[in-house]
């Protein structure tokens, strides 16, 4: 933190595999602050993963890196699609597997509640407590289910199950489930 670490530098690289040898596990937090590439560049950014690849191998660790969703995607509330990646393609053509964690929506905390016994919506004073997680690309195992997290005291994240919220159809007078899909 606070080193100007560039990973395409034999240097910081050299170090990079000393500092992690013997990891399980190297996070990248973020990614855009590890090298020097043009970061829209498909040949740079396949660069840069085949570098972190190398760097799994060498060091028998796994590695993660965080990467930012492109404004769009965030504004439309897409943020778990594929292709809401910002930069070049190659960052997630290239990679493995990619995972999302998006705050919930307006429209959707209208249309989920954390309450069994009532059911009344989340409402937008209280989805900013609401996170889902899921997986937009797997390349070694099966698509898994996503889960919404609620954040706790110090942002500690408990997995909840979320139900569709019960509201009133207005024409008919009368209680309806919404499928929230």
């Amino acid at each position: 933190m606070g080193k100007g670490l560039n990973i395409m530098d034999q240097r910081h690289m050299q170090w990079m595999l000393g500092f992690c040898n013997g990891a399980r596990i190297i996070v990248i937090d973020t990614l855009s602050r590890v090298h020097h590439l043009d970061e829209n560049s498909n040949g740079d950014m396949a660069q840069l993963v085949s570098r972190l690849e190398q760097i799994a191998y060498l060091t028998g660790a796994s590695v993660l890196y965080l990467h930012h969703v492109n404004k769009n995607s965030a504004r439309e509330g897409q943020t778990g699609q594929q292709q809401a990646a910002r930069g070049a393609s190659a960052l997630i053509d290239n990679a493995r597997w990619c995972g999302f964690v998006e705050r919930m929506t307006e429209d959707k905390a209208e249309l989920l509640s954390d309450r069994t016994f009532d059911r009344r919506p989340i409402g937008n004073d209280r989805r900013k407590y609401f996170l889902r997680f899921g997986s937009s690309k797997i390349n070694y195992g099966e698509d898994l289910d996503d889960r919404w997290y609620e954040r706790q005291a110090e942002g500690v994240l408990i997995p909840v199950e979320l139900v569709s919220a019960k509201q009133e159809n207005a024409k008919k007078g009368r209680a309806t489930n919404v499928y929230t899909g």
